[in-house]
């Protein structure tokens, strides 16, 4: 069973990986169920507690990942607020390198903006705007406008647009056949009745 590793922090936007999570989990429709597992992973073993109010506990801390399917960075306040979460971009940097996927959104595209690792990926963000007020960052010739984009083992995602986000996830993950990741992204992105058909 392959780890696919959450980063939790303070402040962190619940909403923003939460289709992702529910969906990585529960695998009625997986092509391999039991393929992997969630790992929470915070900068120490103390709780946090998110945006929302969830109270949580990291399952482990940054320096005990080992052998990761993905790592996936939610936005937070923090991002924003400091150098707090810088070794998780650093972390993430380190895991692109060594050529692991990692999938990142909102107020987490700006901490990995200020390594560097964008300025020769297409990514997106909340707004370029946003990612240019990053010391660091070098990527604006590689920003697309899109609610969530894949260049290799990197995925960004518009904070708005977690659906779209999560099935980047998916498919890098290659966790559903081709059909059942389209009807999966038809019914909780537009609702659409004939994909819950697809996915009985």
């Amino acid at each position: 069973m392959r780890r696919i590793y959450h980063a939790i922090y303070e402040t962190m936007a619940d909403w923003e990986t939460g289709f992702a999570t529910a969906h990585i989990r529960n695998g009625e429709y997986h092509k391999e169920p039991g393929r992997y597992e969630l790992v929470t992973v915070g900068l120490t073993a103390e709780p946090v507690v998110s945006m929302g109010g969830l109270r949580m506990m990291p399952d482990v801390t940054l320096e005990a990942i080992e052998d990761p399917a993905m790592l996936i960075l939610p936005g937070a306040a923090l991002w924003d607020a400091g150098d707090e979460l810088a070794p998780f971009a650093i972390k993430a940097r380190e895991l692109l390198e060594a050529g692991v996927p990692v999938a990142a959104i909102c107020g987490a595209t700006a901490g990995l903006a200020r390594t560097g690792v964008f300025d020769t990926r297409k990514h997106t963000s909340a707004a370029l705007p946003y990612l240019q007020m990053q010391q660091g960052y070098g990527g604006a010739g590689c920003y697309v406008d899109a609610p969530a984009v894949t260049d290799g083992n990197l995925i960004t995602g518009n904070p708005v647009k977690p659906v779209d986000f999560a099935r980047e996830i998916f498919a890098r993950l290659d966790l559903y056949e081709p059909a059942i990741l389209d009807a999966w992204y038809r019914l909780f992105a537009f609702g659409d009745a004939s994909a819950f058909e697809a996915l009985q």
